[in-house]
């Protein structure tokens, strides 16, 4: 009997000691690293004894060697002169599986390949816009992810001309990534944020859910960062936010137009959503439906993200703000 006390005597006092070493332990500092990537800013916070900036860097890019439309290097750019069959990367085929899932999701609002009619409004380097209804018609026909088909990791197109600009989702797609290095290496809690786009799990460093501010959409000629409301992150999530009141031409007449363009008319959209944020599993999706969004009404918008039961919040033309109940719950304070 006594040493079956002297045991559990003995077990009792190691277990004390093991929670006494556990309280001991301070928590992992707290690490920055920021810079530009992709024409666009990043900025990363992590918890975690290690400094794993040169693995997140090269994660990064890794995802730039695939998908930037700026690198004349890239698969993307490869595939894009391509006429015949390419083989691609696990990067390109996540991103066109996702496309096209948003695609149908949208019911053909969203598309990743209306390149030359991006271009044809004066949104690629070097050109002016236009509103030449025989060359936009003749450019519908050389546009449409469904003229393309993706079997096992070969990626055929219908139409040689066809081009792709995953720009819509590879923000997303580089913050997931990034985030899948540092969970690898045991990081709980993050924030990674390229341009905007944020992918997060865990505690900020002050122990508390992590709180991001999403912009007001202040239309510009200058990038301005006025506070809308806002969010406590459900993590582990992405969220995103698309809107085009940064990012469009003014006529001679005074009138605007946006960068998103409606693969139905092959026009600027014109709709009441001045911007959409969505939060979503990952980054990725939340950013490409944030920019479906854009390409229809907010009846529509705000119908496409309940079907998927992802929270979203639409800022309207005339300032009204509509969030879905999701969404709401999650606004804790206001600037």
């Amino acid at each position: 009997m006594r040493l079956k006390h002297l045991y559990l005597s003995v077990i009792t006092f190691v277990i004390f000691l093991l929670i006494s070493a556990a309280g001991c332990q301070r928590p992992a500092p707290a690490r920055l690293m920021q810079g530009m990537i992709w024409n666009t800013t990043f900025r990363i916070t992590y918890l975690s004894e290690h400094d794993l900036n040169d693995s997140v860097m090269a994660a990064l890019n890794e995802v730039g060697n695939s998908l930037s439309v700026f690198d004349t290097t890239s698969l993307v750019s490869r595939v894009n002169r391509s006429k015949d069959a390419v083989v691609v990367d696990s990067a390109f085929c996540v991103v066109w599986r996702e496309a096209m899932a948003t695609h149908r999701a949208s019911h053909g609002r969203f598309d990743p390949t209306l390149s030359p009619l991006i271009t044809a409004w004066g949104f690629g380097p070097g050109h002016r816009p236009t509103a030449d209804t025989l060359r936009i018609d003749s450019l519908l026909r050389i546009v449409g992810i469904t003229k393309s088909h993706l079997r096992g990791d070969t990626l055929y197109k219908d139409i040689a001309a066809l081009q792709f600009n995953f720009s819509a989702l590879a923000k997303g797609f580089g913050c997931d990534m990034a985030a899948a290095v540092l969970k690898r290496n045991g990081v709980k809690d993050f924030l990674v944020e390229i341009g905007g786009e944020i992918a997060a799990e865990g505690n900020s460093p002050r122990g508390t859910s992590w709180r991001v501010s999403v912009d007001k959409p202040v239309t510009s000629d200058e990038v301005m960062h006025t506070s809308q409301l806002i969010v406590n992150l459900p993590t582990p999530c992405g969220l995103a936010t698309s809107g085009n009141y940064r990012n469009f031409h003014t006529t001679a007449s005074g009138s605007r137009f946006g960068h998103t363009i409606d693969p139905v008319s092959g026009r600027p959209c014109l709709t009441d959503v001045l911007s959409a944020t969505v939060i979503a599993p990952t980054c990725m999706q939340a950013d490409a439906l944030a920019t479906a969004c854009m390409t229809m009404s907010s009846q529509s918008a705000m119908s496409m993200a309940d079907s998927l039961g992802r929270p979203v919040m639409l800022i309207l033309a005339d300032s009204t703000v509509c969030m879905s109940p999701s969404f709401s719950a999650l606004v804790k304070d206001t600037p």
